[in-house]
Order: structure tokens, then sequence, then C-alpha cells
């Protein structure tokens, strides 16, 4: 039994990013709105440590409007060629602007230009429009640093509950849970038990 479910994660994702033959760093999102309704889909994790998981979107499309209205998130790794999986529950908070900047930086001049020529999950009347759109936008940069648009921004999942599945024969497969613990709330350890397959 491991005291710190971040160090086995990372442990994990090394493996995983050796043995998928695509996107070790794809993750399921799943949402809800304010009603509960459920929503998934698949982002990338752009960075994880003690504190949580972090990913990026435009903060005005469909799961940000979300995160708005119910700030909690589940996240699920599947790498199949592993034959594993991992849960990841809890509440999502904005990473700082100085990170979202940073990270944004890194990105490919063609993806910082999109994110300012795309109304993420808002309906689009042709992708003639769109194209279009992208590029007037490539003119009016040219020759200058695309800065990274207000609505476009980082999440982090400050987990709760992590749950590391490995498949095994029968259906009897290993779940090993690790649940935030500590007095009153006061997060300060991590407390891990098994689960029936």
């Amino acid at each position: 039994m491991a005291a710190d479910p971040h160090a086995l994660f990372e442990e994990w994702f090394t493996e995983a990013r050796l043995a998928e033959p695509n996107d070790a760093e794809a993750m399921a999102l799943a949402t809800a709105d304010v009603h509960g309704r459920p929503s998934v889909r698949m982002v990338l994790l752009k960075g994880h440590d003690a504190r949580g998981f972090v990913f990026y979107t435009n903060s005005a499309s469909r799961k940000g409007d979300e995160l708005a209205a119910n700030p909690r998130a589940a996240l699920l790794f599947h790498w199949k060629s592993l034959r594993r999986q991992v849960r990841i529950e809890g509440a999502v908070e904005p990473v700082d602007d100085a990170q979202a900047d940073g990270y944004f930086a890194t990105r490919s001049r063609d993806s910082q230009i999109g994110a300012w020529a795309s109304d993420q999950s808002r309906p689009m009347p042709d992708r003639a429009s769109f194209e279009a759109r992208y590029q007037t936008l490539v003119g009016d940069y040219e020759g200058r640093q695309v800065p990274r648009p207000s609505h476009w921004r980082g999440y982090r999942v400050v987990p709760e509950r992590i749950e590391f599945w490995i498949d095994r024969a029968h259906r009897l497969h290993e779940r090993r849970l690790f649940l935030r613990d500590g007095p009153g709330g006061d997060w300060d350890g991590w407390r891990e038990s098994l689960l029936y397959p």
C-alpha cells in the first residue's frame, strides 16, 4: 500500500507515455450543469502535482459554463495498452493567469490563433465562416505575438478521491481507492483502501 496517490499516478503516467501509441495525456472530463445534467468529453492533461490535475479550455464553452455553475468534475484516464484506469473526483479551481499565460505561450501559433477564432461549443453557421475568421486573425497577428484570450484559461481538478484500477482475468480486477483525509475537512493526507471488483 502506498501513502501518496500522486507518486503512484506519476509512476503509472510514466509507463503510459512509453506504452500508449497516442495521447497518454488524454482523459475524459465529466462535468454537470446546475441541474445535475452530466456531460463528458476528452481533454488533455497539461500538468499535475500534489495540488491537482490541470487542463485548459475556453471558459465560454459548454464545459466552462458547467464548471462556472457547478465547480466539481471527474476525470478518467484509460490506458488500454496497460489495461489500467485512474479515476479522479474533486472540486475545480482556476489556475492563475501567470500559469495560463505560460502554457499558452508554449502552444503552436496556429493553436493560439484558433483560440481567438473559435466560439467553442457555440452554433456555427458553416465551416467557411470559421476558416475566414481564422485567416483574418492570421493576418491581424502577422509579425506579432499572439496573446492569450481572457476566455481561454486553465482549470485544476483538486482531487478528493483517486481510484487506481488494474484489469485482472475473469473480471477479478484490482481497485485501490485513496480518499482525502483530515480533521474537519482540513485535508492533510490520504486514506487508502481496496474495493471489490
